[in-house]
């Protein structure tokens, strides 16, 4: 009986060994991998429109957590507009921002790159912005919104200029 309990015990602990070391082996291949350097999956949202309607086109983002985003912000429209969502913005680690001059014909040109935690970006009429980020945190969020101010005191969030983003 003795032999039994130490042989089922030696068996045991080198399989309870080794468990763990596969339940720690995707945290530990997860931690050796920059997920800033996969190639990013663009996504294009367009800030207003041309006939002055304050909306996101598209107003539903859906994420991935450890997928590396290029949001393109494109403001085809002739008022400045923003893009806030306090939810995405607390969930995801921001490689970078650009400024970025689109010239028909040509690829687009890089004029700037900002650096650190983004809470909104802010693009004037027919230009864009990109802004690089992964997901870290799961979330849905309604509260994508423009705050800008129409001549009418109202904001742009309150014309309908207002989405969801959603990280699974």
């Amino acid at each position: 009986m003795t032999d039994h309990n130490e042989t089922g015990r030696r068996l045991a602990l080198p399989a309870a060994g080794a468990a763990g070391a596969l339940a720690l082996a995707p945290e530990a291949r997860a931690q050796s991998v920059d997920l800033s350097r996969q190639a990013p999956t663009d996504l294009v949202v367009e800030l207003g429109d041309a006939t002055g309607a304050h909306v996101f086109r598209p107003d539903l983002l859906r994420l991935r957590v450890g997928t590396l985003y290029r949001l393109i912000l494109r403001n085809p429209s002739r008022a400045p507009h923003y893009f806030t969502s306090d939810g995405l913005a607390n969930s995801v680690w921001t490689r970078k921002a650009q400024v970025v001059a689109e010239i028909p014909g040509a690829p687009p040109r890089v004029m700037a790159e900002i650096k650190g935690a983004i809470r909104e970006l802010e693009v004037y009429p027919g230009f864009a912005a990109e802004w690089w980020f992964v997901p870290v945190q799961a979330g849905d969020f309604d509260d994508l919104r423009c705050g800008i101010r129409d001549p009418d005191g109202r904001s742009h969030t309150e014309h309908g200029m207002r989405g969801r983003i959603i990280i699974e």
